[in-house]
């Protein structure tokens, strides 16, 4: 199992391709708790790729269980982080 610490694909934190792919999704119109659930779902979907990508297809019911956590853990901290940043830094639609 990969340390969540200390996560990088590419160089990149693995949390701020999730934020990213959430903002995208925000600009094309979903907002509210459903962008909660987006970055939940990405977050457990790009981990579970990801541990799949660096170990193989999990060929047991243990390493399919570990894929899975791993990818829940992902989905749980970016789900979690947004939320939290959403309600302490809300934004703003810019005056024009």
């Amino acid at each position: 199992m990969t340390d969540l610490s200390s996560l990088l694909v590419a160089g990149v934190p693995f949390l701020f391709i999730v934020f990213g792919l959430v903002e995208f999704v925000k600009k094309l119109g979903l907002s509210g708790k459903w962008l909660i659930l987006v970055s939940m779902l990405i977050g457990m979907i790009l981990g579970m790729a990801y541990q799949v990508s660096i170990s193989g297809l999990p060929a047991t019911f243990a390493a399919r269980f570990g894929v899975t956590c791993f990818g829940l853990a992902i989905g749980l901290t970016a789900s979690g982080i947004y939320d939290f940043l959403s309600k302490r830094f809300p934004t703003t639609e810019p005056k024009g």
